[in-house]
């Protein structure tokens, strides 16, 4: 049976307050979530970014639209609350999409986010499935 069914896609990437690093790391992030999931963007209901307080360079829905991407897409964008000792400078994104049933998700954290979940390293030693850890050598 090829029956499909409602899954949920999360990723995270840390940025520069600008726009065009919104924008690089925003498509990054998308384009890699598409691409661990062979997710086309015919099958995502919808996207949710969330952005912390100190990014108001650009809307990461309006950056990720400025690349091409995302044109028919339901985005909706929020501010994340303060929280003590939270990630700055971070956007996180949802994805809500139709996958093959049984598929095992695959979630992005890219340039220091991934701290955002050490469980689901692909370093850690126990194999845990559905994070691609991507970091760059700039410090975020």
């Amino acid at each position: 049976m090829n029956e499909k069914r409602l899954y949920a896609l999360r990723g995270a990437v840390r940025c520069l307050n600008e726009a065009e690093d919104i924008t690089v790391q925003v498509a990054a992030m998308y384009d890699e979530l598409l691409a661990a999931n062979g997710l086309t963007e015919g099958e995502i209901v919808s996207l949710v970014f969330s952005v912390t307080p100190g990014l108001d360079a650009l809307n990461p829905a309006a950056a990720l639209r400025k690349t091409g991407r995302g044109g028919e897409l339901a985005l909706f964008c929020t501010q994340e609350p303060v929280v003590k000792g939270g990630l700055e400078r971070t956007i996180r994104a949802l994805i809500h999409c139709y996958l093959k049933e049984g598929s095992v998700p695959r979630h992005v954290y890219r340039n220091g986010a991934e701290i955002l979940r050490p469980d689901r390293r692909p370093d850690n030693g126990d194999n845990s499935p559905g994070t691609i850890s991507n970091s760059r050598d700039t410090p975020y």
